[in-house]
């Protein structure tokens, strides 16, 4: 299971930045932690509006838990101005939970505490992660709260761009794009939105047949589709817009 860990870490995709102003990159450093891997600054306080009303739906709640995990991580990234490196990682963290056979391993009532301490210290000893991302992981271990992680990185990701108004775009092609052409993109995402940053993730769909697409916004509600299967489908429509029969 280690193995497996390591090589879905070493697998995780990279993820394409570009900013209007020059930045410095932010290497992980060593942070000093008291025993049994715990973050004695980390504090998770979960909104009382849930509590108080008593209306909330699981799913809220999850969402209000979920964000406020997030929130916490992203404070002591910032105070320990880790929060690019943070960052990273937790793109890590995604990647390694995407893999059904971790996130089952992490949330199965069988396999005990021990046992899913002794995977997180194995990824510790490996220096894939920062510590104090390793020792979230155990936060959410021994709280039984691990099942949200996939949810607590998207919060993450939205308290990461909120601090550094950074705009988020999906670039989606056929093949990977070139370096040179994402910074293009990058570019007029930044001419569209006004982002002091952009930051681009990519994604490959051969259903597009050429081309590509960009999804931005909001949850990435806004989408710029540049693909040859988007023009095939405009051909289509517009056929068939012309065999409809005029009455007389």
């Amino acid at each position: 299971m280690a193995a497996a860990t390591t090589a879905t870490l070493q697998g995780a995709p990279i993820t394409f930045r570009y900013s209007s102003l020059r930045t410095n990159s932010i290497n992980p450093v060593n942070l000093s932690f008291s025993s049994g891997l715990r973050l004695p600054k980390l504090t998770i306080k979960i909104t009382d509006k849930c509590r108080r009303g008593g209306g909330c739906t699981g799913a809220k709640m999850a969402d209000s838990a979920a964000e406020s995990y997030a929130t916490a991580l992203a404070e002591v990234a910032s105070s320990n101005k880790t929060l690019e490196a943070t960052a990273a990682d937790i793109e890590q963290v995604d990647k390694l939970f995407s893999d059904a056979s971790v996130f089952n391993f992490f949330v199965s009532p069988i396999v005990t505490l021990d046992q899913k301490r002794e995977l997180i210290d194995d990824i510790t000893s490996s220096g894939r992660l920062q510590l104090h991302v390793c020792n979230f992981l155990n936060v959410l271990i021994e709280s039984k709260r691990i099942d949200l992680i996939k949810e607590i990185v998207k919060e993450f990701e939205v308290v990461y761009n909120k601090l550094t108004a950074t705009e988020l775009a999906i670039v989606t092609s056929v093949v990977q794009l070139e370096r040179q052409h994402l910074a293009q993109i990058a570019k007029q995402v930044q001419k569209l939105t006004g982002a002091k940053n952009v930051r681009i993730k990519t994604a490959i769909d051969e259903s597009l047949v050429a081309g590509f697409t960009i999804r931005y916004g909001n949850s990435q509600s806004k989408l710029i589709d540049m693909s040859v299967k988007k023009q095939l489908e405009d051909i289509a429509a517009l056929l068939e817009i012309q065999d409809i029969p005029i009455p007389i």
